[in-house]
C-alpha cells in the first residue's frame, strides 16, 4: 500500500482524497494555489506544498509543479480527484516515469478512450451499441454529407476532443452541416488543441445514463449500477439519482453488461464512467470519463462502496474488494450540485464571501464540500461549493428528505443554485421521472 498520496487538485473532492486516505492511514500532501492557501482543507492534510504564485487554473495544470511537489514531499502516489488534470495521459505517464503511481488508469488507455472517435470505434469493435454515425473522423465534409442522408437529419458535429458542450454543433440541412463542421472545428481547435470532428444522428431528447465501473490490474471488471444524469444546462449536470427511473430490470442488466464489455475492450483499471444516451428501450455508446465523477457519492450510497478507497486499493496493485455476485444495490440516492451562482440571472458566476452557512443533517443527509461561513468563494475556478446527497429506501422518500434538506440548507453572502433545486425536486414531472435532457429549458426556462 501507499505511503504517502499527493492530491492534485483542490477543494471538495481533494478533502473527499484526504479523508479516504486518513481512514486508510495514508499520508497526505495537498497542494494549493496562492489563492488557495487558506482553504480549511488543507488543514486536514499532513503536508501542503505550494504549487503556484498565482490566483488561476494553470497552478493545479502544471505537471512540473506537481511532479515536483511529490518528489519534494516524497509521495509515491499521486490521486488527481476529477478536471484539471484527472484525464490528461501526458500527466499520467511523466507521473510512471517518475516512479510515482497515477491514481487511475494508464497513459495509453486514457489516450485511446480520451479520444471521443477512438473510443466510438473501439465500442463499435466490441458490439457495444453506439449512436448511427460515421465510423471514424471527418475528413472530406462531403463525406459527412452522404452520412446525413443516410441516416438523416438532424445530425451532430461532435469534436473528438471536446467536452461540455464545446466543440458541437446540430445541423438540420446540408448547409447548416457544413457550416456546424466549420464551427465545431474552429471551437474544438482554440479550446483544445484538436480539431477532428465526427458526425452522430442527432437524438431529440433523450435520457443522459452513466455505468460506474472498476476494474483492477488483473483483468477483473464489475459495474456498479448506472446513474441518471438528465437534469442539464448547457451540458452540466445539475442532478443526479441511481437508480435511473428510466430503465426497467432488462435495460438495466444490459446496460450494465455493455459498459463492462467497454471497459474490457480498453483493458481498463480504476475507477471510470460509461455514458449513454437512452431513447426509448434502445441505449447508445457515447463516451467514457477516465477518472472519479462528480457525482459519484449516489452510487457509493447505494452499492455500499467507497470508490476512492477502491480506486487506492486498484492503484496500489491490490485485486478488487468484489466481484459482480457480491454487488448489491439498495434504496435510492440524490445529488443536487451546489454551484456559486445566480440562477435567476443565467446562472452567472457569484464568487464572494460567505457570510452564513448552514449545512442540513438528519438520517440520510451527506454534505460533501469544503466552504463554511467566513470562506471566500474565488473567482478563479469551478463554482462549485457543495454537493448535497441524500439516501432513503425508496426514490419518493428520497425526493421527499431532499427538499428537507434543501429547505435546511443556508449559504448567504452569494447567490446559490439551491432555489433551482428546490423547483426541480418539487416539480411533477420529475417526480414521477418523466424528463430528459431538455428538463430545464422546457419547465423553468433558464
Amino acid at each position: 500500500m501507499f505511503h504517502r498520496v499527493l492530491v492534485a487538485n483542490r477543494g471538495e473532492i481533494a478533502l473527499r482524497v484526504i479523508r479516504a486516505c486518513r481512514e486508510m492511514g495514508i499520508d497526505t500532501v495537498a497542494v494549493h494555489s496562492k489563492a488557495d492557501e487558506d482553504a480549511a482543507y488543507l488543514d486536514f492534510a499532513d503536508d501542503r506544498i505550494c504549487i503556484g504564485p498565482g490566483p488561476s487554473a494553470q497552478s493545479y495544470l502544471s505537471i512540473p509543479g506537481i511532479i515536483s511537489a511529490a518528489e519534494v514531499t516524497d509521495a509515491d502516489a499521486v490521486h488527481p480527484g476529477y478536471g484539471f488534470l484527472s484525464e490528461n495521459a501526458e500527466f499520467a505517464r511523466t507521473c510512471k516515469e517518475h516512479g510515482i503511481a497515477f491514481i487511475g488508469p494508464d497513459a495509453e488507455t486514457m489516450s485511446r478512450l480520451g479520444d471521443k472517435a477512438s473510443a466510438r470505434e473501439l465500442a463499435m469493435e466490441a458490439k457495444v451499441p453506439t449512436v448511427p454515425g460515421s465510423p471514424g473522423l471527418i475528413e472530406d465534409p462531403n463525406d459527412a454529407v452522404a452520412i446525413a442522408e443516410k441516416i438523416g437529419y438532424p445530425v451532430l458535429i461532435k469534436a473528438t476532443a471536446g467536452g461540455g458542450g464545446r466543440g458541437m454543433r446540430v445541423a438540420s440541412s446540408k448547409i447548416s452541416l457544413m457550416s456546424a463542421i466549420h464551427q465545431a472545428r474552429t471551437e474544438a481547435e482554440q479550446a483544445f488543441g484538436e480539431g477532428g470532428v465526427y458526425l452522430e444522428k442527432y437524438l431529440e431528447r433523450p435520457r443522459h445514463v452513466e455505468v460506474q465501473i472498476m476494474a483492477d490490474n488483473f483483468g477483473n471488471v464489475i459495474h456498479l449500477g448506472e446513474r441518471e444524469c438528465s437534469v442539464q444546462r448547457r451540458h452540466q449536470k445539475l442532478v443526479e439519482e441511481a437508480p435511473s427511473p428510466a430503465l426497467d430490470t432488462s435495460m438495466r442488466k444490459a446496460i450494465g453488461r455493455a459498459a463492462v464489455k467497454m471497459a474490457k475492450a480498453a483493458k481498463y483499471s480504476g475507477a471510470g464512467t460509461v455514458e449513454f444516451l437512452v431513447a426509448g428501450k434502445e441505449f447508445y455508446f457515447i463516451e467514457v470519463n477516465c477518472r472519479i465523477q462528480v457525482e459519484h457519492p449516489v452510487t457509493e450510497l447505494v452499492a455500499g462502496i467507497d470508490l476512492v478507497k477502491e480506486q487506492i486499493r486498484v492503484a496500489a496493485g491490490q485485486k478488487l474488494s468484489r466481484d459482480q455476485r457480491n454487488v448489491k444495490f439498495t434504496g435510492h440516492a440524490i445529488e443536487a450540485r451546489i454551484n456559486a451562482e445566480d440562477p435567476a440571472r443565467d446562472f452567472r458566476p457569484s464568487p464572494g464571501l460567505i457570510t452564513k452557512y448552514i449545512a442540513p443533517g438528519g438520517p440520510g443527509v451527506r454534505i460533501d464540500s469544503h466552504v463554511y461561513a467566513g470562506y471566500r468563494v474565488p473567482p478563479n475556478y469551478d463554482s462549485l461549493v457543495a454537493k448535497l446527497i441524500v439516501y432513503a429506501d425508496t426514490r419518493e422518500e428520497a425526493l421527499d428528505r431532499m427538499s428537507r434538506a434543501l429547505d435546511e440548507y443556508k449559504i448567504e453572502g452569494i447567490k446559490t443554485t439551491i432555489p433551482i433545486h428546490q423547483e426541480i425536486v418539487r416539480n411533477a414531472f420529475f417526480r414521477r421521472g418523466d424528463y430528459d435532457t431538455g428538463f430545464l429549458e422546457e419547465f423553468f426556462s433558464v
